[in-house]
């Protein structure tokens, strides 16, 4: 069915309805001529005669009765459909899917999940915790969140965090048998747990800064490696060595002194998590809710 088609057959239901060309055209915002033209070149396109028109009343044919009696259903649904469709814009609701790594659903999505969904409770949100740069567009993402450098340069960024420190950690147990490292060259003779990206087998490279110096990678001897960063905390919680974390991860087993960190005057700062999306065309109602509520405020 073409537009032109459809745009009769409505036309044809309005008038069936209200019996009146005035009042339909008033629907429709168009004149009573210009309607009254739809209706013809409907008819001429049928070859039967729809309506019956005086000076004074409109009212269908038994060829329209029948028209109207097999299509009204089918415009109503569509009309249904059309509002309901809308109302995405007008009232954020639907499902929204975010791919983020597995620290980043702990220390900046899930304290604020609670208070969105209280806010919002027509949006679904689906979260997929990997670790990996996944692509989102072809994964059928809506959105992901990753630090700022890793960030495609084609996509929207919203910062959601300040920058981050970098903290060396290790036991207390572990630095009991092992002299804790005064530079990060100390780290040649450490043990040292790493995270690798799964799908490329690269190693997250451990590098450093001090005021005023670019950051240097350090080349380390590493005892155990994973895409985990649960792992590599339950791995230094248990003194197998020395993990490379972001520092506000381990923060609370720092206060309880579960882990103590070293070479703090050398970390990295990195640019903090961002969410980020292919678009800002058309955007869903839900998932623009979720950007705003989710985004760092200054």
């Amino acid at each position: 069915m073409t537009p032109a088609e459809f745009a009769e057959l409505r036309a044809f239901t309005l008038v069936a309805e209200e019996r009146s060309f005035r009042r339909a055209a008033k629907r429709l915002g168009l004149s009573p001529s210009a309607l009254s033209r739809t209706i013809r070149s409907l008819e001429e396109r049928l070859g039967v005669r729809l309506l019956n028109r005086t000076t004074r009343s409109v009212a269908p044919t038994e060829a329209g009765q029948g028209l109207y009696a097999r299509i009204e259903p089918t415009l109503a649904e569509m009309d249904a459909a059309l509002r309901e469709t809308g109302a995405f814009q007008a009232q954020p609701k639907g499902l929204v899917r975010i791919n983020l790594p597995s620290i980043a659903a702990r220390l900046v999505v899930m304290p604020r999940l609670g208070a969105f969904a209280a806010s919002f409770p027509g949006v679904e949100l689906d979260l997929v915790v990997d670790n990996e740069i996944t692509d989102i567009v072809a994964k059928g993402f809506d959105a992901g969140v990753r630090i700022g450098g890793q960030v495609n340069r084609d996509m929207i960024a919203v910062r959601l965090t300040p920058d981050l420190h970098t903290a060396v950690v290790g036991s207390p147990a572990y630095f009991a048998a092992h002299s804790p490292p005064v530079t990060p060259q100390d780290l040649s003779r450490h043990r040292c747990l790493s995270y690798r990206w799964a799908e490329s087998g690269a190693l997250l490279p451990w590098r450093f800064a001090r005021t005023g110096r670019p950051a240097a990678t350090i080349v380390i001897g590493n005892v155990l490696t994973t895409n985990d960063t649960d792992l590599l905390l339950a791995g230094a919680l248990r003194g197998m060595g020395l993990a490379f974390l972001l520092k506000d991860f381990v923060a609370p087993y720092l206060e309880r002194g579960e882990l103590v960190r070293v070479l703090a005057d050398h970390d990295e700062l990195l640019p903090g998590f961002h969410l980020y999306y292919p678009s800002r065309t058309r955007m869903p109602a839900a998932l623009r809710a979720f950007i705003d509520f989710m985004k760092l405020v200054d």
